[in-house]
């Protein structure tokens, strides 16, 4: 099973590889970018658009990380409680035995 999952992830690699370069070879027209700003010099599409997904993939990771941080700070906050409120509870039943 893990070697059929290791081959589907490759196979899919390639797909992507091969797609992004079809992507890159057919897109050759040079575009300026104006960001309000600054004037970026002209490059290929293929890259403005690239560039794009990668900062988007990017800031997508950076957003689900904090996000994951805070559930994790969450997860060992309620943990700790879980442990006193045991402990209370085991102090309370011995007193009262």
């Amino acid at each position: 099973m893990r070697l059929i999952r290791s081959i589907l992830v490759f196979l899919l690699l390639l797909l992507v590889l091969a797609v992004g370069l079809l992507f890159t070879i057919q897109n050759d027209v040079l575009v300026p970018l104006n960001v309000l700003v600054a004037d970026l010099p002209a490059q290929r599409l293929s890259t403005w658009v690239i560039l794009a997904f990668f900062v988007g993939g990017l800031a997508g990771l950076a957003a689900s990380s904090i996000v994951i941080i805070r559930i994790q700070a969450s997860r060992l906050r309620l943990r700790r409680l879980l442990t006193s409120q045991k402990t209370k509870i085991a102090r309370s039943q011995t007193t009262s035995s």
